[in-house]
């Protein structure tokens, strides 16, 4: 069963879309969807429809910074419902705990994980598709969402470390300064934003109390589009923390708040187990790692989790059919050590 979303995440698509020259019911019918789906924002669509449309859409309008541009020219209340309890969240930390807990009615397909670093916070986000094709455009604009949501917030409290990206950069970054203000860094190990930890608890001048507390029960009233896959979910913190060295079935079964026991019961329920999900991950990213020309070898296999590069390898041949070294010369980006 596809991974369905609302259709508020393409709020604003037929605005850039138009303005980059393209025909917007061309490239939603390729899809298969309709300018009609994307009226109500509530409107469930298939997450695998929705990256691929932005995907096909930078290519077709040669514009490398789709994704972001529609987040460029997003409003707050474009989140809907849970934009007024965000509001009036006291500070960063609660803001962002918020989105943890109501992701589901704002996009089932972003993995969100906050990370504290010592006087950094991170802030990991992955667009996780159901099928293994790029995602670049979808992560681009979930990161510039959530970096003019922050920013919102704490208006001139707001000063990111860096925002950084897996894929390659664009040919023009102006785009990506104007919007993010800060270092972009690019062929990143992962998708997110690095703030200071001051950020994180610094107060929100628009917070009232009283407010959360409506906006609180006015959210929690709300329906859901029911509930969700616990392999998509499971898919979603392996994304997040394999390149972390965390993706044990331990610390996923943890994240998601129930135990080992519980996971691989309800994994079974819906013919899954956790080996075939890791395993599919691990053949999305490494993809993804070895056309990296940053990455060493021995630094892809360490990102999925295997300690001896002959661990890697023997992985690497069993899905592949060569070895990563044949495979990557053959299909990837030879290695550049970094100047």
């Amino acid at each position: 069963m596809p991974t369905l979303v609302r259709a508020a995440v393409l709020t604003n698509y037929l605005e850039v879309a138009q303005h980059l020259g393209l025909n917007p019911q061309a490239e939603l019918a390729r899809v298969g969807l309709n300018r009609k789906m994307l009226q109500d924002p509530e409107q469930p669509i298939p997450i695998s429809s929705a990256v691929q449309l932005l995907e096909n859409s930078a290519a077709d309008s040669g514009c490398q910074t789709f994704g972001l541009r529609m987040a460029e020219s997003r409003q707050f209340s474009d989140l809907g419902a849970v934009s007024l309890l965000l509001t009036h969240q006291p500070t960063l930390r609660d803001a962002l705990h918020v989105l943890v807990q109501y992701r589901h009615l704002l996009n089932r397909s972003l993995a969100l994980y906050v990370e504290e670093a010592g006087d950094l916070v991170i802030i990991r986000e992955e667009v996780v598709n159901d099928e293994p094709v790029p995602c670049r455009q979808s992560n681009e604009l979930a990161i510039g969402v959530m970096a003019r949501m922050c920013a919102t917030l704490l208006g001139q409290h707001w000063r990111p470390v860096s925002v950084n990206f897996t894929h390659d950069a664009p040919d023009d970054l102006r785009l990506h300064r104007r919007l993010f203000g800060c270092q972009v860094q690019f062929g990143a190990e992962f998708n997110g934003i690095a703030c200071p930890a001051a950020n994180f608890d610094a107060p929100n001048p628009h917070a009232d109390p009283a407010m959360a507390r409506y906006a609180q029960r006015f959210v929690d009233s709300l329906q859901d589009q029911g509930e969700p896959s616990i392999s998509h979910e499971v898919r979603k913190a392996i994304y997040l923390l394999l390149p972390m060295g965390r993706a044990t079935i331990e610390q996923i079964s943890q994240a998601l708040g129930m135990n080992v026991r519980t996971l691989q019961r309800r994994l079974g329920e819906c013919d899954a187990n956790f080996s075939d999900l890791i395993n599919e991950v691990r053949r999305e990213l490494v993809q993804r790692y070895m056309n990296n020309p940053s990455y060493t070898l021995a630094r892809i296999g360490d990102l999925l989790g295997y300690s001896l590069p002959s661990s890697f390898t023997r992985w690497f041949a069993s899905q592949f059919g060569e070895t990563p070294a044949a495979w990557r010369g053959a299909h990837g980006k030879p290695y550049q050590p970094p100047v």
